[in-house]
């Protein structure tokens, strides 16, 4: 099962920073996520995704079908690699 990393075990208050230690802070938090992660090499289910990002099945199978989503397909339903979802996940939302 995937760890609950919603919470903010660390109580971390986010100021206002530059930008340069908002970057580190947040390598810092993803280093965190990982190491916290149960076995970061498995391979998760689009509905696994669906249910971290909060979204339908639908949108979760468009979002697998995209370019740059690490998706993979071995004679089974599209899986991700948890490590691979985590670092794609980082990547795509971390402007917001």
């Amino acid at each position: 099962k995937m760890k609950n990393l919603n919470n903010n075990p660390l109580e971390i208050e986010f100021n206002e920073t530059n930008e340069e230690e908002r970057k580190k802070l947040l390598e810092t938090l993803i280093a965190f996520g990982i190491s916290n992660l149960d076995n970061p090499f498995k391979n998760i289910t689009i509905h696994e995704v669906a249910k971290d990002l909060h979204i339908g099945r639908n949108k979760a199978y468009e979002i697998f079908k995209r370019d740059d989503f690490p998706a993979i397909t071995l004679g089974r339903p599209w899986q991700v690699m948890y490590i691979a979802y985590i670092v794609w996940k980082y990547n795509t939302f971390k402007k917001v």
